[in-house]
Formats: structure tokens, sequence, C-alpha cells
């Protein structure tokens, strides 16, 4: 409180303070007024005021006292050495008797008066200050050594050891000073820094004459003889280092205390160091942030740490802000990141993006996609992680740190295009993800980041989170619709919806026309080749055939413009399929054109995305799922048709694709082109008015099959253990949110019911009785089986759980390990059976090159000779085997066939299929693969699998020849650079790394500074990866138990020791 309104006489019975300097001598010059001086005066000032008191006895006595605030021994610590210092002695005795008038005076007409120093304000101030910085960087322990102290200070502060030993009536009371600026601090800390003697003082003015006490001089002379006399204490070292220790600590304390814990601000930028921001600017080229991102970035509920969901167009620089908020988590909070990512492209192009970053501000970039990443993470001693995974490999990580006790480790999820909640099977296993987390750690904080959301109100119930929305976009878009020759733009608050804009003005023969009805060439070529163009068309083989039309048109000027760089696109694509290109790019490219689906490789595919991004390639022609995956923005895009494959858009699909109009720092406009049919504008215009798609929970899709995993994964991990307690999860989820629109009537209680019920019959989990009260069961415990257990372990679809068991048992009673064919059988992925059917004359062909071994291990399956050439040979059979054994049998001799030969396009051939399917057979048989070698480390009857299934993933994984694997695990090197850099002479990992980027350019073909430098940056995250590893491995070796037995040390040497 600034002012108190009543006041209490206090006392000190000993002055508590260090000796003073600046005692006035007959041989000292006169100091001059200090502030403490000023403030005595006033407070003198107002005393008269309040009491009317203006005895001669009080003036007297400040104008004595002012000049010092402290004792009155001055700059002698003997008063032997001067003989005028028993003069002041006298002067002082009788200043006491001058005080005790004046107290008696101002008593009489006010007696409430508080007695203090008159730096008490001060020093309270900084206690209270200090006290709030010490709860946030103090250990408990220390705080509570500190709060001893300052609840002491009043009594014992300094005062020497000898005059602690005097008995309570040799005390003297000294001068004590009027105060009434005592300011805001606790009433607890007043009781204990001063003692308040109301009565005795009470006493002491009325009894004055009766107890009349010797002068100041006789009580000082005594006391310091019996001073003399007195043995000092010797204070123990470890009580010396524990004080040296707290003051250190207090010494820190203040210094922090304008800052606080909560900015954590250690930078200029956001809290972040310089240095990240010059990152920003010569890796990325940014050099400042758009307003919207500085406002997101300061918003209280970032600052504070809640959860929250920003959305904004596509290409608005949401990833920006993303990217600054892992940076702090990071670096200041110094805690592990998160990041879950669509698609594996999208993690790899990240993990090469950040990892540069990782190697200048000392924190580890791990990806976790395909069959990468470990379970669970290595635990650093010292530096940070981010982990950059896919939606399933985010799920895995998220259990196995549950499991392990780590889960607080996770500071900050970023979860990107959080609108993948509601696509299918992977939106629930994304909706389990952020649930565990939400109910597991209040701590960690989410991120979400989608330019499509609609129903957000719900999604932030779910994620309790703040929502930040901006309309912003860096480049303009502006979308048209297209009808015969006409374009339309595109104005939602017009009646018609469309506002007529222009004529096409391009001549077309009348055979032009009938090859290009829809003026594709003359809507590309208005663009292209100086600006870039991309076309999404419904299907892929339409994305060729597109392709190929343009170019068959198209003026051959088009050829000249970036010739060479052409040509050397073309060198790669011929070196990376191993003397084989595809005939289509083989004649679009040379035109700077070139088409884009899941049907290429891997590496035709990286070699394609770059050749855009860096204006080699002016135009691609393509499928939805490039708008979806990796950032290829262009000047213009175009629709062929309103159509993916047979289904109309959706509202969120158009919106996708038409925000990659426009690049940032290149156009000043983006332009979306939608070509339609007269049949469709009615479609059309709903399509591009209509809000966005509501995100719905996906727990129920396939038969409840959401939820009956989510329950599965939750009784492993002894998240909960009840009926009850599951239920009391469950409404934590999305689906509860939207339970009244999912349920379909069924109560959360029945869907929960059904669920178990369905998990017990598959011998997943076990129900027992639980405590019963009064007769009743009131619950029952729900435990894991071992089948469960290694399930949920190894990401099992529960649909064929049981049947992958009975496999590999199965397996194990006729194993045939002279090659790798049965253990491929084993692996090969249940989803992807039905995906192809056999070519049966190719199928007998391949049964009749294996060996007599393989012949009989496929008949053991159920697939025989016979059956092959009556099936080759058109015959009927009466009795079939299992088209799903024989279905999944020709899959694994596609991959044996890839592994004996690592020729992609050679098998592609081989068995007449498209090499863009033999690739995705291959990615998808490397991740079940890993899947299943988690199954078979939990049951302990398939221990013989584990080495085996280890090394066939590896095999998988990089289908390589064994001295390329080294060079494969560098994030973005493929086969076909891993071949160039291995015959340039960088054989390992540690050759990539120590590179010099202009040798390494010199060095291998076709590869530019940008690519050199990030596969450097690449190996070097790698090394630094495996060598932080193999420390913590050495530091643990070295560590000494806690329960190491030995003798106990004393409880004294002990503390001196930690300290």
């Amino acid at each position: 409180m600034d002012e108190l309104e009543s006041r209490t006489l206090v006392v000190r019975k000993v002055s508590t303070r260090k000796r003073h300097r600046d005692v006035k001598s007959n041989q000292t010059p006169e100091p001059k007024k200090t502030s403490a001086s000023r403030v005595f005066s006033e407070e003198k000032q107002e005393c008269e005021e309040e009491t009317g008191c203006t005895t001669e006895a009080g003036k007297q006595y400040y104008d004595q006292s002012s000049d010092s605030d402290e004792d009155l021994f001055g700059e002698y610590d003997s008063f032997a050495e001067e003989t005028s210092f028993l003069a002041q002695l006298d002067n002082a005795g009788r200043n006491v008797t001058d005080f005790d008038n004046y107290v008696t005076s101002c008593t009489v007409k006010k007696r409430n008066v508080i007695i203090s120093h008159p730096a008490d304000k001060d020093i309270m101030n900084k206690h209270s200050t200090f006290n709030h910085i010490l709860g946030q960087h103090m250990p408990a322990v220390t705080q509570n050594v500190i709060d001893e102290d300052i609840a002491g200070a009043g009594e014992v502060d300094e005062l020497p050891c000898s005059q602690l030993l005097l008995p309570e009536e040799n005390s003297v009371p000294l001068p004590v000073v009027f105060s009434s600026n005592i300011g805001n601090c606790d009433n607890n800390y007043l009781k204990s820094y001063t003692v308040t003697e109301q009565t005795s003082a009470d006493s002491n003015v009325t009894d004055k004459t009766a107890n009349k006490r010797k002068s100041l001089q006789d009580h000082i002379k005594s006391t310091l003889a019996g001073n003399a006399k007195v043995q000092v204490p010797q204070i123990s070292r470890s009580k010396h280092l524990k004080e040296a220790a707290v003051a250190e600590e207090i010494n820190i304390a203040m210094k922090a205390i304008d800052s606080t814990v909560e900015n954590l601000d250690h930078g200029p930028f956001y809290g972040l160091p310089t240095k990240v921001k010059d990152l920003f600017t010569q890796q990325r080229g940014i050099k400042e942030l758009y307003d919207w991102q500085h406002t997101c970035l300061t918003l209280p509920s970032v600052q504070q740490r809640r959860n929250l969901i920003y959305s904004l167009p596509t290409s608005g620089g949401k990833t920006l802000v993303a990217e600054i908020l892992i940076l702090q988590e990071l670096l200041l909070r110094q805690q592990d990141v998160l990041m879950i990512l669509p698609y594996v492209a999208i993690v790899q192009e990240k993990v090469r993006g950040l990892s540069g970053f990782g190697l200048e501000l000392n924190f580890l970039v791990e990806e976790y996609a395909g069959s990468k990443g470990r379970f669970p993470p290595i635990k650093r001693r010292k530096k940070k992680s981010l982990y950059i995974a896919t939606i399933e490999k985010g799920h895995s990580l998220v259990n196995s740190l549950i499991e392990v006790g780590r889960i607080e480790d996770l500071g900050l999820i970023v979860v990107d295009e959080l609108h993948m909640l509601g696509e299918g099977s992977r939106g629930a296993i994304l909706e389990m993800t952020l649930a565990k987390i939400l109910y597991s750690c209040k701590t960690t904080q989410i991120i979400g980041m989608s330019a499509t959301l609609n129903n957000v109100n719900e999604l932030q119930q779910f994620l309790k989170a703040e929502h930040y929305t901006s309309d912003f976009r860096p480049v303009k878009l502006m979308e048209f619709v297209k009808l015969r020759d006409s374009i339309y733009e595109v104005d939602t608050k017009a009646e018609d919806c469309f506002a007529f804009s222009r004529l096409l003005n391009f001549k077309y023969s009348s055979n032009l026309q009938k090859m290009d009805p829809d003026h594709l060439i003359a809507l590309v070529t208005e663009v292209i080749p100086l600006h870039s163009c991309l076309v999404f068309c419904p299907t892929k083989k339409n994305c060729e055939n597109v392709a190929e039309m343009i170019c068959k048109y198209l003026n051959k000027e088009f050829l000249n413009h970036k010739h060479k760089e052409k040509c050397s696109l073309l060198d790669d694509l011929k070196s990376f399929g191993d003397g084989t290109i595809c005939p289509t790019l083989k004649r679009t490219v040379p035109y700077g054109i070139a088409y884009h689906h899941s049907g290429l490789t891997n590496d035709e595919r990286r070699l394609i995305e770059e050749a855009y991004s860096t204006g080699i390639l002016c135009l691609l022609t393509c499928t939805s799922t490039l708008a979806a995956g990796v950032n290829l923005p262009a000047r213009r895009v175009i629709l062929r048709s309103p159509y993916v494959a047979t289904d109309f858009l959706k509202r969120s699909q158009y919106k996708q694709m038409v925000g990659r109009a426009g690049r940032a720092g290149i156009d000043t406009a983006g332009e979306s082109i939608l070509i339609l049919q007269e049949k469709d504008k009615v479609q059309v215009k709903d399509l591009v008015r209509k809000p966005l798609e509501n995100c719905y929970s996906n727990l129920l899709l396939n038969s409840c099959k959401g939820i009956q995993s989510l329950l599965l994964s939750l009784i492993g991990l002894k998240i909960v253990r009840s009926p009850e307690e599951i239920c009391k999860f469950i409404y934590g989820t999305l689906f509860s949110v939207q339970y009244q629109q999912l349920s379909e009537g069924k109560s959360l209680w029945d869907i929960v019911k059904d669920a178990l019920e369905y998990l017990i019959e598959k011998c997943l989990i076990t129900a027992k009785k639980g405590c019963e009260n009064e007769g009743q069961e009131i619950s029952c415990i729900l435990e894991i089986t071992q089948l469960g257990h290694a399930t949920y372990k190894g990401s099992i679809d529960l649909s064929y759980c049981d049947l992958l068991y009975k496999d590999l048992k199965k397996g194990l009673e006729g194993l045939v390990l002279d090659s790798l064919l049965h253990l491929l059988y084993l692996v090969t992925p249940y989803d992807m059976i039905s995906q192809y059917n056999p070519d049966w004359m190719l199928y007998f062909r391949q049964f009749s090159q294996l060996s007599a071994a393989e012949q009989k291990m496929a008949v053991n399956l159920g697939v025989s000779e016979s059956f092959l050439a009556k099936k080759a040979s058109g015959h009927s059979v009466k009795k079939s085997p299992d088209s799903d054994i024989v279905n999944r049998f020709y899959l694994s001799l596609v991959l044996y066939a890839l592994l004996k030969e690592t020729n992609l396009w050679t098998v592609a051939h081989k068995f007449n299929m498209p090499r863009g399917f033999v690739q995705n057979l291959l990615n998808s048989t490397a991740v079940f693969s890993s899947c299943v070698l988690h199954f078979c480390e939990e049951l302990e009857e398939f221990w013989s699998y584990r080495a085996l299934f280890t090394e066939l993933t590896k095999k998988l994984t990089y289908c390589v020849k064994s001295e390329l694997i080294p060079l494969m695990e560098i994030s973005g090197v493929l086969e076909g650079r891993a071949k160039q850099l291995y015959s340039a002479g960088y054989k390992t990992v540690v050759h990539v790394a120590n590179a010099d980027p202009e040798v390494l350019i010199k060095n291998v073909d076709h590869l530019s500074r940008r690519q050199a430098r990030q596969i450097i940056t690449s190996a070097k995250m790698l090394l630094t990866e495996r060598i932080e590893a193999l420390q913590d491995e050495v530091e643990e070796l070295q560590k000494l138990p806690s329960d190491m037995p030995g003798e106990l040390v004393s409880s004294e040497d002990t503390s001196i020791t930690a300290e």
C-alpha cells in the first residue's frame, strides 16, 4: 500500500546494518546531502504534520541524524586511535535523550507510528521483484534457503557473531528513524523484517523517568569489553559454500529481473538470435516478414504457448511461421519438436531444407518416413531433435514416447495440412495422434495450419485451440472459367457468377480444332516459355496425351529456349534409368514440357521437379496430387476438366489447384482458368462460390476400424484400463465433438462396447472383472494380449493382423532361406493384392524359372505349376486355390526380380507393368516389411524372423547394390545420384560430408550448386546424428549407476561434492 492509515511503533533492538563509512568527525569534511538524507527530512516533515509535533528535541535529532543512516563508528574500527571519538559518544548519548523526548511528544498526539529504516522500502521492493523472478529461475531448495534468509534478516542480518552470544539484557536499543514510505510490501514480510514493540514502547514512554538508562558511552564500552572475551565460533565450509551458491543464484536472478521467462527473448528476431534471421536471408532469400506473419507470431496465444490453428490461402507463407515457432521451441525452450507432413516427398524436401539450420544452430533433424526412423527415438543428452514425419510415422513416434514415459520431451507438434483429419483412414490416424497428445501431455503445444478449413470452430473445440485467419496472398489471384472460345472472370457477388472478360485470340485450323477443341495450345502459349504453367488433367493417361499433343503443334522456336539445359536433363533421365528413358518424356522435354503423376519413378519425379523449379521446364501436365504435394507454383494454372477421374471436383481440391497460381517474388499476379462444358456450367457455378467442405472425424470409417485401432493402442499403452476411462478419453476426440452428426443414432457407450467386443473376439484384448460394490459389478479391467501388443506396435491393420500371424506361423514350418523369395512373400502388402491382375503367361514363365526349392515352397503356399499352366492355356480350373495367395505370390515374384536385378525399368518391362506401379509396390513393401519386423519383435515365437526382416527391410528400402546403400541413406540422394557420387569417388557419408561444393560440381555431371550444397548439408546432418548417438552411448556407459553398492558418504561431504 502507498500510504498506511495507521502506524505502529516499531523498534529495532540492534542495528543490523553494515558499518557505513560516511559518519562525520571533526577531522572529516562535511559530506554532501545524500538521497537518504533528503528522505529523512521529508519523513520528519510528514511526521510533524501528522502529529503536530515541532519540538526542538525532534528538530535537533533529525538535524544530527540525517548525516548518517548507519552506526556511530564512522570510519574507525577502534576508538582508541582517536581521542575525539569519546566526545562524539557523549554527543550521541545526548541525542538519544533528546530523541526520547521527541518520541514522547509525538506519541501523545498519534501513537501508531511505524519506526523503520529509510532504506527498508527499497530493500523490500527489491525483494518483491526478486521473489517474482526467483519463482521462475531458482530451484525449490534454493528458494527455501532464500526465504529463510529473508525472514530472519531483521534479527541477524550480518550481525557480528560475537554479538550474537551476548545476553538479551546487554543489547542496547539504538536510535530509530521514522518512515511513512513503506511501499507495497507484504505485511508478513514487514513483521519479519522489524520487531514490533508497541506495548514496550508505550511502557518506555510512560515510565521513562523510572527506568533511566545508562549513557550510550558506558553501554558501548561494556559491550566491546564483553565481545573481546567471547570466543568466535567456526563457520563450517559446507555452510560457507551454500551461502556462496545462494549468493551466486541471487546475482543471476537479479540480472534477469528485466526479462521474463514467458517471453524468452534471447534475441531480436522474435526471441531468436540474429543468426536465425541471417540464415533465412541466406538460404531462403527472406529479408522481411509479411504483416500477417508478424501479427501471428506476436499473438498472446503464441507467446503463452496455447494451441493455435491458423488458416490462409495457398502460397500465403504459412510454413515460415511454423518454422520460426519450431526454432523457438528448439533453441529457447530446449524441447524436441515433431512436424507432421502428409507425404513422403514433402518430408524429404523439408528435411533437406532444415538440415542447414540444424547444423548452424546445433540441433538435429531426423527423418521419419517410409521405413526410416527409430522407435523410440534416441534420447539426446545435449542436442534437441526435430522429427519430421509422415502421418503414420508420427503416430508411431508418439506411441513410442508415451510407452517409455518421454512424451513430455515433446514440446511442440506442428501439423501441416490440418484438413487431412477428414481424409479417410489417414485422417483417423492423425486424429488418434493429436487426441493422445492432448490426453497424455498438457504441456505440449499443438500448431495446426491449412488453406482449406471450414468448420474451424469444431477443430478449435477438439484441439482446445485459438484461431487466426487472413485472406492475404503475396500475389493476387484472378480466377477465370473458359466456355467455348470466351473467357469469363469469376465474380461470386454477381448474379450470374461469371463476368465476360475476353475472347481467345488464336487462329485455329480445322485440323487443330479437332485435335485441341479446348484451345489448350492457345492458353499455354500466352505464358510459356518465359513464364511457367501447370495443366491439371483428370487421369494419368490424359496427362501424357495432353503433353504430347501440345508439343506436336508448338512452334519449333520453343526448342531453342534453354536448349543446353534441356539436353542435360535428358542425359540425366537416361542415366538414372540405366540407359532407358520414357519415350513420351524424350519427345516433350526438348519443348520444355513434361508430365507429372504417380507413374514416374522416384528419380524421374525428382529430376522433373528440380528442372521445373529452375525454369528449364516451363509446363507440366499433372494430376491433382501435385496440388497437395511439393510446392511448384506457376504463373498460370489451367484445369483441363472439373473432374478427378470420374468424380466432380470438391471445393477444397479446386482451391488447392488454383492456389498454385502466382509465384511470390516473381509474378505480379496469378491466373487460374477452368475449362468447362455447357453441361457442367451449373455445377461449376456452385463449385466456385460454395463454402469449403467440413472436416469430419473418420474414426467410424470402414466399420469403425479407426476407433477399434484407437482403443487397442490406448489399452496397450496403458493410457486407459477400463471402459469408463475409455469414454473419458473419447470425449477428447474430434469424433465426440461431431458425435451428433456421425453416430447414426447409436450412443457413445454402444460404439465403445461394440469396438471392445470386436477386439476381444479377435483375441487382441481380454476383459477381467474389476472391483465390486455390494455384489454388483461396476467395472472391468482391460488388458492387451501379446498378439494385440504386437499388432499396435507394428501398426498392422486390424483386418489382417490374424492373417499375418497365421502366415508367419506357417512360414516357420518350412522356411526356405535359399533365396529371398519366401521372406518377400511374407512381407508383400495385403492391400496391394487387389490392385493388379496377373498376366498368366508371364506368371507361368516366371514360375518355371524358379529353383526346385522355390517351386516346392510355392506349392506349400497353394500355388502349383499345373494350376498356372491351365490358366496360361486358357483352360478352366475346377478347384482354384485362394486368389489372394495366388496374386500375392505374383507380386512377390516382381519384388524378387527387382532385388536381383535392381533395375526398375527392366523389371517393369519383364512383367509388362507400369514402372510407377513397380515403384509404388517397392515403396509399400519396404514400409510393410518394417511393420512386420516390429510385429515379430513383440512375439517371442517369431524371434528367428527378427534378424532376417531387419536385413530385408534395408534391401527393400534402397533396392541398390550394397556398396551404394551408405550413400542412399543421405536425404535426397536416390539411386541415380548415388551411382554418380560413387563413380566420382565419394563412397561414404564421410566423403560427401567433407566435400567441397565447387569440387563436387566438377566431379558429378549435371549437378547444380544448390543441389551440391543440399547433399553436403544432408550428409553432415546424418554424420552429426550418428556422432551424437555414439557420444550419448559412451556417456551412458561411463555413468555411475544410481544403485551402485558402496559405503555411504556423510551428508556434509555429499552436499559439498554436489555443490
